[in-house]
């Protein structure tokens, strides 16, 4: 049976009060005692309890993750998997135990931010895949927990965020291929409520302009960053827009549905039509021909995360951290 501070209190002839404030360092037990308490703890083989000695000293070595629809077929689990392997690498060294908490609009309006976060007694919380519309966000931009977001431009004296550079990486992209000789380039993007479409769509935009082709609206579909989406919007942008050569995608997961939506309609990639990607997940490189693709280094994003915020939860102040990226040449484009 495990000894409690009861068995300690009963053994040194104190208080259970005097035996939690003396193990938790209070300055109001004289050292005599605190010393006579810890002896006694350490011949009963006493281990504290995490979660009560967090509630005395508001210290739980626990942080939450806070993820909104994950159970979404298809959404992004390779980018999941990968910033959650890369937090877990950044939480180990400090000895920090990580919830998940999975999240969508209607549980947002049901319990607070706040809420969520104090009820389990976490120090601090990293968030990802909350749309720009969700309850959370105008929540968290008022927020005193500590808080990291990916992904999400949140800064606040408590609230930094990590992402890489959205604009720029778009940018290379579409340069890419107008390289290649492209001048008829689709956009199929992300959904409107995330804010890297609105910066992809931007460094798209800037790359274009650049070099003194038409930014045409026509040729840029919003969807979700899934392969059906990509299958559905490129379906539907070579058949109204025929003329179009090379496609950018917000993720892979979309460049592999227009994969799967060319062969459909007997199109060859990269002969008829060019396709890039942007993450390169494991899949852009095993898939045939190989996707060229914008690399983010998605266990460095959740390892970068996770080190902030145990910064921020110490004290620092929240930054905006940016994570490299790169342009990953395969055979999914070619020259014309």
């Amino acid at each position: 049976m495990a000894v409690t501070i009861k068995d300690i209190a009963k053994y040194a002839g104190v208080s259970v009060t005097t035996v939690s404030r003396a193990l938790n360092g209070y300055p109001d037990v004289s050292e005599e005692t605190r010393e006579r308490i810890k002896k006694i703890a350490e011949q009963l083989n006493y281990t504290p309890n995490s979660l009560a000695r967090g509630l005395v000293t508001n210290k739980t070595h626990t942080v939450g993750l806070v993820v909104s629809e994950l159970i979404k077929p298809g959404a992004y689990h390779p980018f999941f998997l990968e910033v959650l392997a890369g937090i877990k690498a950044g939480l180990k060294k400090d000895k920090y135990d990580l919830i998940l908490f999975t999240v969508d609009p209607e549980s947002q309006d049901a319990t607070s931010y706040e809420k969520l976060c104090n009820d389990r007694k976490v120090e601090g919380a990293i968030v990802e895949g909350l749309r720009l519309s969700d309850p959370y966000i105008k929540e968290i931009k008022k927020t005193q927990i500590p808080t990291v977001l990916i992904d999400i431009p949140i800064l606040t004296d408590k609230v930094g965020y990590v992402s890489s550079d959205n604009v720029q990486a778009a940018f290379e992209a579409t340069s890419y291929l107008i390289k290649l000789g492209h001048r008829n380039i689709g956009f199929i993007n992300g959904h409107g409520d995330a804010a890297v479409s609105f910066e992809r769509l931007e460094g798209y935009k800037k790359a274009l302009e650049k070099n003194n082709i038409p930014y045409k609206e026509e040729y840029v579909v919003f969807d979700d960053f899934t392969q059906e989406g990509g299958y559905n919007s490129f379906k539907t942008l070579v058949f109204e827009h025929p003329e179009i050569t090379a496609v950018f995608h917000a993720s892979d997961l979309m460049a592999i549905g227009s994969f799967k939506a060319a062969k459909d309609l007997g199109m060859k990639v990269p002969d008829d039509i060019s396709i890039v990607g942007f993450d390169d997940i494991e899949l852009a490189s095993l898939i045939t021909p190989g996707l060229t693709t914008i690399r983010q280094d998605t266990f460095k994003m959740g390892y970068n995360a996770a080190k902030h915020l145990l910064s921020i939860i110490k004290g620092e102040k929240p930054q905006h951290i940016l994570i490299p990226h790169k342009l990953v040449i395969r055979d999914s484009a070619r020259k014309i």
